[in-house]
């Protein structure tokens, strides 16, 4: 069988004390992410071809590699990189200016950071809060988690059909 290798395509996006990273694979299998304090190295099989999907990221600042995390989903994979120096800006990802023709930044949660204050978290800053707490094998499946404490009634009553 032979396997096809490609970056896999990311957005990425800037915060106070972390960047974080979402590559964009569907029923991603057999995910493996290397932190290094300069870099890191994503790999996973795609789930719905066999192209393998490889990305070395030299990064612009470095990280605590001992504290960023990753995070597997159906639709991507969330990498979370603890910036080494909190309260600098990155200005792009990856520490050549060279254009990554697999990356793009994330505008939907992209914001200056710089001026503002911390009153509004978004669902990512939520999210990194909660990388913090956990280690990085114990990441609760959010996709379900907490649904049995429910009542039984809550969402079981019959839907009428649309017309």
């Amino acid at each position: 069988m032979f396997v096809e290798m490609q970056p896999a395509t990311a957005k990425w996006y800037d915060r106070r004390d972390s960047v974080f990273v979402e590559f964009c694979v569907e029923d991603s299998k057999d995910v493996k992410v290397h932190f290094n304090k300069s870099k890191f190295d994503f790999g996973c099989l795609s789930g719905t071809d066999t192209i393998k999907q490889k990305n070395t990221v030299d990064l612009f600042g470095e990280i605590d590699p001992k504290v960023s995390k990753h995070r597997r989903t159906d639709r991507s994979v969330l990498i979370y990189l603890r910036k080494a120096e909190a309260g600098k800006s990155w200005p792009r990802l990856t520490k050549d200016k060279t254009k990554c023709n697999w990356l793009s930044v994330d505008f939907n949660n992209w914001k200056d950071w710089e001026d503002d204050s911390d009153e509004d978290l978004s669902s990512f800053d939520k999210f990194s809060e909660m990388m913090n707490t956990i280690g990085r094998d114990d990441v609760p499946d959010l996709d379900g988690a907490g649904e049995e404490h429910e009542s039984a009634d809550s969402d079981d009553e019959q839907m009428p059909d649309l017309e």
